[in-house]
């Protein structure tokens, strides 16, 4: 039977990536978190390495560029949607990090990206202290 069911809660994000999203509302800057054991470096930050399983506590700064891992466009419209669509969603994995983050793409059409190409962060002017701070990446010209 189809249906949908709305689940409200609050989660706690913890001192770590309270930390990130205020570097990033105050600073504009981006940051991951370093695992003390194995090095790797995870965008957007955790508490705890998956590999490792060691509390992290140590911020990275990171400069904003990466690489498109993949995308999608997105043409329907669901509430939790942070705009209308269409638009598109892709990963990217910042230089200096191990992992990849969701996030928009901008500033470009389906047909402009390719898995593999160089994009970069968009700060809002106006932030907020939250993942939207970050307005989307779009493609490096030139």
């Amino acid at each position: 039977m189809p249906g949908k069911m709305e689940v409200p809660y609050r989660n706690y994000i913890g001192e770590l990536a309270s930390d990130f999203y205020v570097r990033l509302r105050d600073e504009g800057k981006l940051c991951g978190a370093r695992c003390p054991k194995c090095g790797r470096v995870y965008m957007p930050p955790q508490s705890i390495c998956g590999d490792c399983f060691v509390k992290m506590t140590e911020m990275v700064e990171l400069k904003g560029e990466g690489t498109l891992v993949t995308f999608t466009e997105v043409n329907y419209k669901e509430p939790m949607q942070p705009v209308a669509p269409p638009f598109i969603y892709g990963i990217i994995k910042l230089d200096g990090a191990d992992t990849g983050m969701l996030h928009m793409i901008g500033e470009c059409k389906p047909a402009d990206l390719k898995i593999g190409m160089r994009v970069k962060a968009v700060i809002a002017e106006k932030r907020a202290g939250n993942i939207l701070d970050i307005k989307y990446f779009k493609p490096v010209t030139g």
